[in-house]
């Protein structure tokens, strides 16, 4: 039996002529001249002051948090339904997490749990575009203006998705872009950051390689220049290979992601009648980027044993997110009570571009199945009331 993979990458001939350029450039480590080219192309698409191309999303969020000058002690306001990219990137900085929680139907976070956080030592707010869905930035975007504070957009799962009318990535002051295998466009690993302020963008760009810049253009300078260290740096360097990747990927983001539309389309039909399941749901002021495609499964179905089955066949599937707050990492005594539902009753089935609708009706009949199978009868210990 063929098997029907959770994720899988888009990557073909286009990608491996680019990346083929690149070995005959010379240069395929970061900040060459296909990570300029790249970085252009990201600023332009976005509309925003300067892109930093990087290795990864949580080294965008990190070397956010440094640039925007947050400080050990510091307490940012974080969205508790994710991977705990956010969470984690505070912690680097020596700031405190402090988890809000999210709402029942979209699992974007909710602004009034953020709004009712907001403390003396709140410094900003990173909000996550969860699974593919954008936040609600106009009322987050009240609430820090308000208060005074940052406001980053974890935009790991959203390219190609929309709020307002407006491109996720381009919704607040700084955001944070994933381009990991599972996203809708990907060079395996990487990421970007992507801010209005061009003097947070040079001081991201500087941090990300050392603290002493760009190797490359230093190389173009005729004599013998001495990189100065000018901050304690990391080595955050998207590779020109990744970079070229990523060139290409970006160019066919709006097929990839009308054919991963097109698939949720489809579950959405076919189980739009299933009692044991709640399909996603999309406010009509936003788009979905469609990253992961997460069905809320009944509180009388156990989770594990639809999971056993579907993969017993072949079939990928996943828990979903995380509920932050019960990470033993954080030790918080923080409750999110609807993160913590989603966590126990979420169930990620395969979503990417290259299913066919043979697969996805195999998926669905398969998940039905499983449902009946262990969803416990009403009025059972454990089962739903």
């Amino acid at each position: 039996m063929d098997t029907i993979p959770l994720v899988h990458a888009s990557l073909g001939e286009q990608e491996l002529a680019a990346v083929a350029e690149v070995f005959s450039s010379g240069w395929p480590a970061g900040q060459g001249p296909r990570g300029k080219a790249l970085e252009s192309e990201l600023a332009k698409r976005y509309g925003v002051g300067d892109a930093v191309a990087v290795s990864n999303c949580g080294a965008a969020l990190h070397l956010a948090l440094l640039a925007l000058g947050v400080r050990p002690g510091d307490e940012v306001i974080v969205a508790d339904y994710t991977f705990p990219a956010p969470a984690h990137a505070v912690r680097y900085v020596g700031g405190v997490p402090v988890f809000a929680d999210v709402l029942p139907d979209t699992g974007t976070v909710d602004p009034q749990a953020v709004a009712a956080l907001v403390g003396p030592r709140t410094v900003g707010v990173i909000a996550v575009d969860t699974l593919g869905l954008p936040a609600d930035y106009a009322e987050l975007k009240s609430i820090t203006d308000r208060h005074g504070l940052f406001l980053i957009e974890d935009a790991a799962c959203s390219v190609g998705a929309t709020y307002q009318g407006r491109e996720a990535g381009a919704l607040a002051p700084v955001a944070c872009l994933s381009f990991h295998g599972r996203k809708g466009a990907t060079s395996g690993e990487g990421g970007a950051l992507l801010t209005a302020d061009p003097a947070l963008g040079a001081d991201a760009r500087v941090r990300s390689s050392f603290g002493i810049g760009s190797i490359f253009d230093q190389a173009q300078v005729v004599g013998l220049p001495i990189p100065v260290f000018t901050e304690v740096g990391y080595n955050y360097k998207l590779s020109d290979i990744a970079a070229a990747i990523l060139q290409v990927q970006m160019g066919r983001i709006g097929e990839l992601l009308d054919r991963r539309r097109a698939v949720a389309a489809l579950y959405g039909e076919m189980l739009g009648d299933e009692d044991l399941v709640t399909v996603p749901h999309v406010p009509l002021d936003r788009t979905h980027a469609w990253q992961s495609y997460m069905v809320t499964l009944d509180p009388s179905v156990d989770r594990a044993g639809v999971a056993a089955d579907l993969r017993a066949q072949g079939i990928g599937c996943g828990h979903g997110a995380w509920a932050c707050h019960l990470q033993p990492v954080y030790e918080t005594k923080q409750a999110c009570p609807v993160s913590a539902d989603l966590f126990e009753r979420n169930l990620a089935i395969p979503m990417h571009a290259e299913l066919s609708t043979n697969q996805v009706e195999r998926v669905v009949e398969s998940l039905r199945a499983a449902l009946r199978t262990h969803a416990r009868p009403h009025g059972v210990p454990g089962g739903a009331a």
